[in-house]
């Protein structure tokens, strides 16, 4: 499965859907990681976690776990 989290520095994809039904699933959901949605790695830190994303104009900062429960659209998608 293709996720946020395993993007490289300055790639992009697009939101297939955010797995769980938790509060952090539907927290993701409402700061607009919703299907369709474009997101794009701007940098790593150091140690791997937080990770910064431009999602729909703004930077978002999250650990590697909550990213990694974006699943992207593959290429062929």
């Amino acid at each position: 499965m293709l996720s946020a989290a395993t993007l490289q520095v300055g790639e992009s994809g697009v939101v297939k859907d955010v797995g769980g039904t938790d509060a952090t699933a539907l927290r993701l959901l409402e700061m607009g990681l919703v299907e369709g949605t474009v997101v794009t790695l701007l940098k790593r830190a150091p140690t791997g976690d937080p990770l910064q994303f431009r999602v729909r104009g703004f930077h978002l900062s999250l650990r590697s776990a909550e990213a990694g429960r974006i699943e992207l659209a593959g290429s062929g998608e």
